[in-house]
C-alpha cells in the first residue's frame, strides 16, 4: 500500500510541468532560504536554445562558506517584478541560496526580491 503511494506521488511530481517545478523551487528558497551578499554579472536576453525565444536571464555570484556560487536565473515568469535595464553589472542584490545546496539559489521569486534600488 505504501509503494502504491510512493509511486502515485512520484508520478504526480513527474508529470508537473518544468515551470511550476522551478516556481515551486523559487517559492520554497524564497520561504526556507538563507541571505547572503551578492553581485550582478549579467542581466539580459539570452537564447537558451536553437529555435526558442531569447529568456531574460540574471546571471549573479555570491560567497557561501569561502566557496565562490555564479548562477543564472530565468526570470521569464518574474518579468514584472524587475527591469532588466536597472540590472546592471556591478550591482549589489541579495541572494537567497539552499543551506542544503549552497549552488541552488534565486535572486527574486513571486514573494521576495534582493534586487535592491
Amino acid at each position: 500500500m505504501i509503494a502504491i503511494a510512493a509511486a502515485a506521488l512520484t508520478s504526480a511530481v513527474r508529470a508537473k510541468p518544468p515551470r511550476d517545478r522551478e516556481r515551486e523551487r523559487r517559492l520554497r528558497i524564497s520561504s526556507t532560504g538563507r541571505i547572503t551578499d551578492g553581485t550582478v554579472l549579467d542581466a539580459q536576453q539570452h537564447a537558451v536554445a536553437e529555435g526558442e525565444e531569447p529568456r531574460p536571464m540574471l546571471v549573479y555570484t555570491y560567497n557561501v562558506a569561502g566557496v565562490q556560487y555564479e548562477c543564472s536565473q530565468d526570470i521569464t515568469r518574474l518579468r514584472q517584478f524587475v527591469d532588466l535595464h536597472s540590472c546592471r553589472l556591478g550591482l549589489q542584490v541579495s541572494v537567497k541560496y539552499d543551506a542544503q545546496s549552497p549552488g541552488n539559489s534565486i535572486v527574486i521569486s513571486e514573494e521576495w526580491s534582493g534586487l535592491r534600488k
